[in-house]
């Protein structure tokens, strides 16, 4: 029977890039995954939100799985995105399970805003759709009570829980009722923000954007975290991880668009296309962009030859 690893520590997500005609680009997506388990990201999360499961189709899914296999050839787990309308989930939890990856992270259901008990069936369905791993993501119309969490802590393919929303009461609730039941995961937006807080109350894996272009600065950043170091976890925020933050913050979107860019800045070959609803980022804004990273790399790594980054 395949055994099926559980995500720990930071996590990787890619994106979808685009070329011009907003086709995806797949040598480019597989240069993304490449970079991310060069630079030590403990598994890769493809086509969920950073990577616009919004606006691809199944064929599309199914090449980014394959793609992504054939780079990441069992180095670390692969998870996929999963869910909006039920019936597309179901088929997007068929096709992971044809390719055999470890698990897949449930978002949200489209436009509805469900009842509790509509949330669980909502969650159970997808999740025992196959013996895969499942983590279920709680934001948006996907907003839990400890209760629903409970019961969904029955369904044995549910292994993990990621917070979007950030209510740390309740939070505290989940990880007291529940403890090492779940792999508990900080999904906040730019999540080095809340981390020391998540942190303290049992949260020890989150996802990280920015390691998809300034990847030293995440590791280097939550081994100052775990490390006690409030110094050098000070002097990162300062200089990295709140200009940062400032800037995602101007425009709805930039969750997914301010990430290719930052890509596009430091070489690596991902275009700055979106697919609508998203817009690019502005052109002051990629500036402003550019300029952090140029102080992160000169002060916390070095960009090698290879396009992967060594520290400082």
């Amino acid at each position: 029977m395949q055994t099926r690893e559980i995500p720990r520590g930071i996590l990787g997500f890619p994106v979808t890039p685009m070329n011009d005609d907003l086709s995806i680009d797949y040598v480019a997506f597989q240069r993304n995954v490449e970079f991310l388990i060069e630079n030590g990201l403990e598994s890769v999360f493809i086509a969920c939100g950073a990577g616009e499961l919004h606006a691809i189709d199944n064929e599309e899914y199914e090449q980014l799985i394959i793609k992504a296999k054939e780079v990441v050839n069992g180095r670390v787990p692969i998870y996929t995105g999963v869910g909006g309308n039920i019936t597309a989930a179901l088929q997007q939890t068929k096709l992971s399970a044809k390719h055999q990856v470890d698990g897949y992270l449930i978002l949200p259901p489209y436009l509805i805003e469900p009842s509790q008990d509509g949330i669980y069936e909502y969650v159970k369905t997808i999740a025992e759709s196959t013996e895969l791993n499942a983590i279920v993501y709680q934001r948006d119309n996907c907003t839990l009570t400890v209760d629903t969490l409970k019961k969904l802590a029955e369904i044995p393919q549910l292994k993990g829980f990621k917070d979007g929303v950030g209510n740390i009461e309740v939070n505290v609730e989940f990880t007291q009722a529940l403890g090492d039941r779940f792999v508990w995961i900080n999904g906040m937006p730019l999540a080095e923000v809340t981390m020391p807080t998540y942190v303290h109350i049992g949260y020890d894996t989150y996802s990280s954007a920015i390691s998809n272009y300034i990847p030293y600065v995440s590791k280097q950043y939550f081994e100052a975290l775990q490390n006690g170091d409030k110094q050098k976890v000070s002097e990162i925020y300062e200089d990295i991880i709140f200009p940062i933050h400032n800037i995602r913050r101007q425009k709805k979107g930039y969750a997914v668009s301010l990430i290719k860019a930052g890509m596009q800045i430091v070489g690596l070959p991902v275009s700055t296309n979106v697919r609508p609803p998203i817009a690019p980022v502005e052109p002051e804004h990629y500036e402003a962009l550019k300029a952090i990273i140029a102080k992160a790399e000169e002060k916390y790594g070095n960009l090698k030859g290879d396009g992967s980054y060594v520290s400082n």
